[in-house]
């Protein structure tokens, strides 16, 4: 894993990459600014203030938007941030897009809600239909804390350290059928500002928020080229603002020779930006070489 972070020595690296690699999952604190976290959560509020205005939610229920960016544009800046990107480079190479992401508010809960168990794994029918064991990783996703969740209970992020190494855990024979968390599971705390990386294998669920603090964050998954978006993005291409985004931001998002099955499986590496951004500063992981010289 050749993360290429400012400040960070190659003992750090190798330590990161033992600790991603064993627990499925790594804390990156204080990868945002202050000021980054109030930009972004100014957004996010406005986007949350829109669907309670417009009747999505109803005032005070918890808003869970996908299609992070086609909602939200000011969430851009996120998808190719200069700190947390080469974590998603360094584990999957230059040919990815961001195919699944979402803005996430939580307000406290008043009273408490029905059981449901909400442990998964990401990937929908991708764990249906892979018969390997344990499965592939094929993407690897930022969580973006704009909240403080730097306690339990604050619709916190719980996972199952080493468990995306497994493709089976212990559940009831129906989500209501009131059942304990898996062994092993705790919840990820984090201060506004810092970002979990994780593997979509890990087994993971939210925490109900009975805090005070309403629950804020963006999340964008990251995976292979060849494998289709899940987000909307259609819209965005007639966007006025679509046409100032930097070359990295329209691969990501999906922008680049739509509808050419050979180019998102990477068969032309020198028209795929991050390829040429890597190479230009000699950031290439000799694992990810091009399919063509």
């Amino acid at each position: 894993m050749s993360i290429t972070v400012a400040s960070t020595t190659s003992a750090d690296l190798a330590a990161q990459r033992a600790e991603f690699d064993k627990n499925g999952y790594l804390i990156i604190p204080g990868a945002l600014t202050q000021d980054e976290v109030e930009h972004y959560r100014n957004a996010l509020d406005r986007v949350y203030k829109a669907a309670e205005a417009s009747g999505q939610i109803q005032p005070g229920a918890s808003l869970h938007q996908l299609s992070a960016v086609a909602n939200c544009p000011e969430a851009i800046g996120l998808i190719d941030h200069p700190v947390t990107l080469p974590y998603i480079w360094s584990v999957l190479g230059w040919n990815v897009h961001v195919y699944h992401s979402h803005l996430d508010v939580h307000p406290p809960l008043p009273t408490k809600r029905p059981f449901r168990f909400e442990w998964h794994q990401d990937g929908g029918r991708q764990n249906r239909e892979i018969e390997t064991d344990p499965r592939p990783r094929l993407s690897v996703k930022l969580a973006y804390w704009l909240s403080d969740v730097s306690g339990p209970g604050r619709g916190n992020f719980k996972v199952v350290p080493g468990s995306h190494l497994t493709n089976w855990i212990s559940g009831p024979p129906r989500r209501d059928v009131e059942w304990a968390d898996p062994e092993g599971a705790i919840e990820v705390t984090a201060n506004p500002g810092d970002v979990v990386v994780f593997d979509r294998r890990l087994w993971h669920a939210r925490s109900d928020n009975y805090s005070d603090i309403t629950r804020k964050a963006m999340f964008f998954g990251y995976t292979l080229r060849w494998i289709a978006i899940r987000d909307e993005n259609d819209g965005i291409w007639s966007a006025d603002w679509a046409d100032q985004i930097n070359p990295v931001q329209r691969q990501l998002l999906g922008g680049i020779r739509p509808g050419d099955g050979d180019h998102h499986w990477g068969h032309y590496p020198a028209e795929t930006p991050l390829y040429g951004w890597l190479k230009e500063r000699d950031l290439f992981d000799p694992a990810n070489p091009p399919l063509k010289p």
